[in-house]
């Protein structure tokens, strides 16, 4: 029974894994198992000792809750680094072979470039027409 060590020490009462210490009472129960944290008429966080006397529970979740948080960060960071670099390994792989939106687009320049060449073309041959009909030439 935790209640024995009341009034003790702190590393008397944990000694026992089923103990809890409250600091601010010098009490020693029975750990409430049915809750995570015990509850605060039991014993506030800040004064609640559960396996190390040095470590109370306010400050344990406030750790805890630094440490997942930072895993979760590093963990997302890690999936978008991953998924970034499959992205830019699969467009390298389809750069190498063109797609059929690159081949019809040089097809079109490539009559675009044609239709020029004749338009210029016609047109040298008007100017030269007119330089001729006024002796221009």
């Amino acid at each position: 029974d935790c209640r024995q060590y009341t009034n003790r020490s702190c590393e008397e009462c944990l000694k026992n894994v089923t103990c809890l210490w409250c600091a601010s009472s010098g009490r020693c129960m029975d750990y409430p198992v049915r809750r995570i944290l015990p509850p605060a008429d039991l014993c506030e966080l800040r004064s609640a000792r559960w396996g190390v006397c040095w470590v109370n529970f306010e400050a344990l979740i406030i750790a805890m809750s630094v440490v997942g948080g930072t895993f979760l960060i590093m963990l997302g960071v890690c999936c978008c680094c991953c998924c970034c670099k499959k992205k830019s390994k699969k467009q390298a792989l389809l750069s190498f072979r063109p797609d059929k939106d690159d081949e019809r687009a040089a097809r079109e320049r490539e009559k675009r470039r044609v239709r020029q060449e004749e338009r210029r073309a016609e047109m040298k041959s008007r100017h030269d027409e007119i330089r001729r009909k006024y002796g221009t030439v």
